[in-house]
């Protein structure tokens, strides 16, 4: 601690010795910014400078000064100018056309083939599936002796009317008293019910 230096509210450098990278460090860049500000006032001062000399001029034969002439054929130059106003319009949606929703900027649609046309292109594929295409691949290879086929076995044709196990199992039978119940509600339909119900009709009718 003995080799640091006692500075201001600085920039404290992790290594090494402190107070001397920090007065480097902010003297470089104390110099960047004097550079800086001398070139701007320079630029500043020659931009009066120049702007006092052309209005300081003088005509070489009359010995009138010609700053002022000059400004004001500026001046008038730059009132002749046509000048007309911009109109701001909002920005218009943009159209893009997708084939997808415009049916009419898809290709259109080829045409279907005929009847004999579908018959002829069958009857090709047939006998290139059938004779060209076996004859081609065996060629040049031994004919394969036929062997036996398969033998014929019986078709299993699962019915409801012999197979007891494929048939809905049986509803169970009712109680005596769910029966007795239906019973009940039936003769009360026909014996009171349903004669009252066909009275009104016929009065009303």
């Amino acid at each position: 601690m003995s080799d640091t230096l006692p500075i201001g509210l600085t920039y404290l450098s992790p290594v090494g010795n402190y107070g001397r990278q920090n007065t480097q460090a902010l003297g470089g860049v104390s110099h960047l910014w004097q550079d800086f500000f001398a070139r701007a006032m320079a630029e500043q001062q020659g931009e009066v400078d120049g702007a006092a000399q052309a209005l300081a001029q003088y005509d070489q034969e009359s010995g009138e000064p010609i700053g002022g002439a000059r400004a004001l054929a500026l001046i008038d130059a730059q009132r002749g100018l046509p000048v007309h106003d911009t109109e701001v319009a909002p920005p218009e949606p943009l159209f893009l056309p997708k084939a997808e929703l415009e049916a009419r900027l898809l290709p259109p649609a080829p045409e279907p083939f005929s009847t004999a046309e579908l018959i002829e292109q069958q009857r090709q594929l047939d006998i290139n599936n059938s004779w060209l295409r076996p004859v081609v691949m065996s060629q040049g290879q031994p004919i394969a002796e036929p062997g036996p086929g398969p033998s014929p076995r019986p078709l299993f044709l699962p019915i409801a009317e012999f197979e007891m196990n494929l048939l809905d199992p049986a509803p169970e039978p009712f109680d005596e008293a769910t029966l007795a119940q239906q019973q009940n509600e039936l003769e009360f339909d026909i014996h009171w019910a349903r004669p009252v119900v066909l009275n009104n009709v016929r009065v009303q009718a």
